[in-house]
């Protein structure tokens, strides 16, 4: 069933604007602002972890479980897309990308550089340095949108993948330290091994060579960033250069060309997995 889901999120994701429609935070940053209101963020902060994330994933995944054997599991498929639905990223990357993307192809450097600060809340010193962020950028949304979603998804349930999207947003969402420096490390356990395999799925559908070189030295290392690992890993697989040149534009395409890819790898792979199971 979960790979009639993954290809549910597809259509949905297509056809449909199911996604804006499931993907309301308004109950949950309410409850955490209640958390912060009461102190308990910044006193307790892995108590305030478990009741706005361990909370919610514990109900979904006995909800989940409950209904899981009526009607040989049919009548939990609209629940678990429902699940994998809020729990992908927020927003268009692609579409978010698009304005930095018109203006650059333009030449137009100026507006490039505020459409990024106005889109994408990035700014730089010089063009490379911009051109190499938004890269950055790119990938990193693509992947903590999707493939740490999908990874968790397929590995270990619904629940895993809502807890990981609940504690993003208690990163992004948070004002105060204490919890989002506990929320930061526990994102960064999610992400450390769906990061090594999306890099690794790069160079099966890119350079290998390249990326086996640009992982190696980081393959193993726990305090190098997901955003960064996968970011360097695509780049190679493309043959990007770093730092990026002005006139390299055209290499956000091959980008996103990568990204879809890997994302049709791995829902191939899952497949075949189910195929074999």
């Amino acid at each position: 069933m979960s790979f009639l889901v993954l290809l549910l999120v597809l259509f949905a994701e297509k056809f449909s604007g199911l996604r804006r429609l499931v993907q309301r935070d308004g109950p949950w940053t309410h409850a955490l602002a209640g958390c912060e209101a009461r102190g308990w963020t910044e006193r307790m902060p892995w108590l305030a972890l478990g009741l706005l994330v361990l909370a919610p994933a514990v109900v979904a995944a006995l909800v989940v479980q409950s209904i899981e054997p009526i009607a040989y599991g049919w009548l939990a498929l609209p629940l678990h897309l429902l699940i994998l639905l809020y729990s992908l990223g927020r927003g268009d990357v692609r579409h978010e990308v698009g304005p930095f993307e018109a203006a650059w192809r333009r030449s137009d450097e100026q507006g490039a550089a505020l459409a990024a600060q106005r889109d994408l809340n990035i700014e730089a010193a010089d063009a490379g340095e911009l051109l190499t962020r938004v890269r950055t950028y790119l990938l990193g949304e693509a992947f903590q949108g999707l493939f740490v979603v999908v990874f968790w998804y397929v590995l270990l349930g619904p629940a895993v993948a809502l807890a990981y999207r609940l504690i993003a947003l208690a990163q992004s969402h948070g004002r105060r330290e204490p919890m989002v420096e506990r929320a930061r490390q526990l994102r960064h356990a999610f992400e450390w091994l769906p990061a090594r395999v999306l890099a690794a799925s790069f160079a099966l559908v890119g350079d290998f060579s390249a990326v086996n070189r640009a992982l190696q030295p980081l393959l193993l290392d726990w305090y190098v960033s997901s955003r960064q690992l996968v970011a360097l890993t695509g780049c190679a697989a493309i043959g990007c250069e770093v730092p990026a040149t002005t006139g390299d534009a055209a290499r956000l395409d091959a980008l996103w060309s990568l990204v879809i890819r890997a994302a049709a790898l791995w829902y191939a792979a899952f497949a075949v997995w189910v195929l074999l199971r």
